[in-house]
């Protein structure tokens, strides 16, 4: 009798299981992962807002150049498809990720808030923020504390972890928004304002670009952050394959040579 039923009851399991095969098949084939679609369509879509030098820069022939353009064009040849880039903003980038892109690059920091919609590739490199200012003023806005004055005038770029920060922590300086990042740096040269807080990588490359700029204490960020690329929630196998490419192009060199070329 138990011989039987033991039977019996492996009989039945065995038929659970084959008839659970072709519905797990097919949830597999509803859902491939990013990684086998970039593939077969050929291309790996990238956001980038273009306006985050020297990570992104969208050029007046409707081109994009950059750290992070080069390294999405090495990602997409090791994946033996073309990198296709997507313009967005940071006020629309998570809209725009989600909607039209497989991975956001461009000096983007990983958030919280960003999380909660979005996984996040393993960080390309440690960047928080710094601020800013003319030169002439760098005695005087040595510190955040001096900087946040009243009379103090700040500006900002809208949406992104920029604006987040000014909001936070300016209680006594005067805020202003200016729509583009290009351009604002060149408003506290002209003297129409007299700080940013950004990434310390931004400050010290604007530096470059505007010698009448003076990074104020780039090596001591006034927070942490890590940047890093966004990637599909829950698309392990994508996850697994940006991450083991940037493991190996670190390892290489490749990545530093990339790193070299635009921030050095």
């Amino acid at each position: 009798m138990k011989k039987f039923l033991g039977a019996a009851l492996l009989a039945a399991l065995t038929l659970v299981s084959l008839s659970m095969r072709p519905a797990l098949a097919a949830d597999g084939d509803a859902n491939p992962s990013r990684l086998d679609q970039v593939i077969k369509s050929g291309k790996l879509r990238v956001c980038m807002t273009g306006d985050y030098k020297p990570f992104t820069f969208y050029r007046p022939d409707q081109t994009f150049e950059g750290m992070d353009v080069e390294l999405a064009t090495l990602l997409a040849k090791s994946l033996g498809v073309e990198a296709q880039f997507v313009k967005t903003t940071w006020s629309n980038l998570m809209n725009d990720f989600i909607a039209q892109c497989d991975i956001a690059m461009g000096g983007v920091s990983i958030t919280l808030e960003r999380q909660k919609k979005t996984a996040f590739s393993a960080p390309t490199m440690v960047d928080g923020k710094a601020p800013v200012v003319r030169c002439a003023d760098k005695d005087k806005f040595r510190n955040f504390d001096l900087i946040d004055q009243p009379g103090t005038r700040a500006i900002v770029n809208p949406g992104g972890t920029n604006e987040r920060f000014a909001r936070a922590h300016y209680k006594r300086a005067t805020l202003t928004l200016h729509p583009d990042n290009v351009t604002i740096f060149q408003q506290i040269v002209d003297g129409k304002a007299d700080v940013m807080v950004t990434d310390a990588s931004e400050t010290m490359w604007q530096s470059k670009l505007h010698p009448e700029l003076c990074p104020v204490n780039p090596q001591q960020p006034l927070q942490f952050a890590e940047k890093a690329y966004m990637l599909p929630r829950g698309d392990l196998a994508f996850k697994e394959y940006v991450d083991a490419w940037l493991h190996l192009a670190k390892a290489t060199g490749e990545y530093q040579q990339v790193f070299d070329k635009w921030l050095k």
